[in-house]
């Protein structure tokens, strides 16, 4: 599971093995045992296992900041 990146002791990665078919792409934000996936295109809440809403807001704003570095990590890994 590559981490793309990390912010606020949140690592933002994907899962390589992840849909079968593969899922469009998305990522992953983990931190202590909680996970949410988002959806890059329109970036929203794929879903949630623990974090508030004032977490999830500001979780978004990051992957929105981070779209472009997001894509090009998918496309490296998953070619």
């Amino acid at each position: 599971m590559p981490v793309v990146f990390r912010h606020k002791g949140f690592r933002f990665l994907f899962f390589s093995n992840e849909g079968n078919p593969r899922e469009p792409v998305h990522i992953h934000a983990v931190k202590d045992g909680i996970d949410a996936k988002f959806w890059l295109h329109p970036v929203c809440v794929a879903y949630n296992d623990g974090f508030d809403a004032k977490t999830l807001r500001e979780l978004v704003q990051v992957i929105e900041s981070n779209v472009n570095d997001i894509e090009r990590a998918w496309d490296e890994h998953f070619g």
